[in-house]
């Protein structure tokens, strides 16, 4: 006797080459929309690249290695050194401030506090993250910066040996790296703790439940179940508040004493600091059309360095995965 076994109607219609008809399409819309963003990627960096080049061309300097920035001068000069240094000191900064106590938030939400208390303090963590930059910028510069004056006095009396704070003989506080780096690390904070804390509630229960049966303390049992399994996703939390950080505009220009320096004085008013995005904020609208092109080409190289700290996400949290797995 010969049976015969029918799939399911259902399965049947989705296998083989007679697909239904709605998979054709959402197929052929998820395809678009993927390339979708290849192509406004390709477009924003050939926009970037076609309005910069005549601008470094104009460059009487190197556009790589200059430190000033006097696109209306005669001859041009505009350098984007301090520029780049400026920007990856605050962020690096930001981010050394804000990952450790991103990273404490989302633990005691996932593993310490108590039920009521988790999902309202986890709420509020997000909503930091609706705050618009112009409030962080404000509140930093009307209330961080003038009352901050003792914390970094305090720091450079102690920790004066060190030269991040160091205030020299003619130094003096007040906007300084220092200030404009705290508010980039309060607003990249909420980005990673709340992906942070998804990442820590992903981990199995059973990885929790096996390290306590084996007599582990909670803090062994964060050490030893909870870090390896997240390690790759903490990773690419704390890259995204990094790219976040780098792109910051105007709290950054709000509150930093805006000068072309790379110094690591980060604590000295007199010295300041600037960043791209900032550089771009305060000057794109007074500039002559070839300052505004040197401000593009200044922004395709902000644009390079994102994609650079992205692929070095990438990277970091495929190797994480790969010894996870390992």
């Amino acid at each position: 006797m010969t049976s015969t076994t029918e799939a399911p109607s259902g399965l049947s219609g989705g296998l083989g080459p007679r697909r239904r008809v709605g998979d054709r399409v959402f197929t052929a819309l998820t395809t678009g929309a993927g390339l979708l963003v290849l192509a406004l990627i390709v477009a924003i960096g050939v926009f970037l690249l076609t309005k910069a080049i005549p601008a470094v061309r104009k460059d009487s300097t190197s556009f790589f290695t200059t430190k000033l920035w006097q696109p209306d001068n005669t001859p041009p000069v505009f350098g984007i050194a301090a520029l780049v240094f400026g920007t990856l000191l605050s962020s690096v900064i930001a981010l050394v401030v804000a990952g450790p106590i991103a990273i404490g938030i989302a633990l005691y939400i996932s593993d310490y506090a108590p039920r009521r208390l988790a999902a309202p303090i986890g709420y509020l963590v997000d909503l930091l993250a609706a705050v618009p930059s112009v409030v962080y910028g404000l509140w930093g510069l009307l209330f961080l910066a003038p009352h901050s004056d003792k914390f970094q006095q305090f720091l450079s009396d102690h920790l004066g040996f060190i030269p991040l704070f160091d205030l020299g003989k003619n130094g003096v506080v007040g906007r300084s790296v220092l200030i404009a780096s705290l508010v980039l690390a309060i607003m990249i904070l909420p980005i990673v703790a709340a992906i942070s804390r998804e990442i820590f509630l992903q981990v199995p229960a059973a990885n929790r439940e096996a390290a306590l049966a084996l007599g582990a303390t909670k803090l062994e049992m964060i050490r030893l179940a909870v870090l390896p399994y997240s390690r790759s996703g903490v990773v690419g939390a704390l890259m995204l508040g990094l790219g976040r950080a780098l792109g910051e505009t105007i709290a950054v220009a709000l509150v930093l004493s805006l000068a072309p320096t790379t110094s690591f004085h980060i604590i000295d008013a007199n010295i300041g600091g600037n960043t791209i995005a900032a550089n771009i904020a305060s000057q794109y609208q007074a500039a002559e059309p070839l300052g505004q092109r040197a401000l593009i080409a200044s922004g395709l190289v902000l644009f390079v360095i994102t994609f650079a700290v992205n692929g070095l996400a990438r990277y970091v949290v495929s190797r994480s995965s790969r010894r996870g797995i390992a």
